[in-house]
């Protein structure tokens, strides 16, 4: 398909590691200065498409210095209501404006007849990958070039379901010839929900679609239930799962999630360092995603 080229070449360029810009850093971020090692950030595009004023000054002016990739909210990929092309086509025009290297949006769905305000599971089924993989194919077709979607967490399996989390995902990837985004946090918080081995699912992916990576920091409700609310520390299993991918598939743009309960920035920065300390560790042996 045409767009697979145009899609490469600006992909191609992100690397390092990064940050999510949420509308609560704005004002610490500008406050602290220089945020080394930040390489790259990410914002939900819904959130500043629209957004004007004192706010969009500010936006524009760290989308000028760093690359920034759009993680989208609402898309509803999965969901039962029509595909919402409109928001597509701001999204790609959003897209160029700040020449952001990559969309990408959660394999699940957050719409029926109006906004969930959750990121449901889609039924594990070979109908729902053939009309998730349709609706991807008609985005990437909008866009020009190809998606990415994030493996995402999920706390209860819909009814219903032919095969497993990992062969959905994988078969969606196959139909529809988009992208991963990889997140490992949520990997992790699924295996210990859903009783299976995170390296063992992580090593089942294809690999050779990774767009870049999230690692965040989750909630821990009890032994054999783990939230995912990208708002503490990321944990110790979680960075051996980044290792791991690194170590053995390569190392790909990897970004630090923090929705809430912000600490201080230089805080969020000691996590940043060690994504960029990971990374120039395993650079050596493994080129950074060359194959996408």
């Amino acid at each position: 398909m045409w767009w697979q080229s145009i899609s490469t070449m600006q992909l191609s360029e992100l690397q390092g590691a990064g940050i999510g810009l949420r509308r609560g850093l704005v004002a610490p971020f500008q406050s602290f200065g220089d945020l080394n090692p930040v390489q790259f950030m990410e914002v939900a595009p819904e959130n500043w498409i629209t957004v004007g004023g004192q706010s969009k000054k500010d936006f524009l002016a760290f989308a000028s210095k760093y690359p920034m990739v759009l993680h989208g909210l609402s898309l509803s990929i999965g969901g039962p209501d029509a595909l919402n092309e409109t928001l597509v086509k701001s999204i790609k025009k959003f897209k160029a404006d700040i020449q952001s290297p990559i969309y990408s949006e959660h394999l699940s769905y957050c719409s029926d007849g109006g906004q969930l305000y959750d990121l449901m599971p889609i039924p594990f089924t070979e109908a729902a990958a053939s009309y998730v993989a349709d609706r991807v194919l008609r985005v990437q077709d909008i866009l020009g070039e190809r998606m990415a979607l994030e493996n995402v967490s999920y706390y209860l399996t819909q009814p219903g379901s032919e095969m497993s989390e990992l062969e959905f995902i994988n078969l969606v990837i196959e139909k529809s010839d988009c992208l991963l985004h990889l997140d490992v946090n949520n990997i992790y918080v699924n295996s210990i929900n859903h009783n299976y081995d995170a390296f063992d699912f992580l090593d089942r992916l294809p690999h050779e679609k990774i767009a870049y990576i999230h690692i965040a920091g989750h909630f821990d409700e009890a032994d054999d239930l783990k939230v995912d609310t990208h708002g503490d520390e990321v944990i110790e299993s979680v960075w051996q799962l980044l290792a791991h991918t690194y170590k053995n598939y390569g190392v790909f743009p990897t970004l630090l999630e923090r929705d809430f309960n912000f600490p201080p920035v230089a805080e969020l920065l000691k996590e940043v360092n060690r994504i960029d300390t990971l990374q120039n560790q395993y650079q050596s042996t493994n080129k950074n995603h060359a194959h996408l």
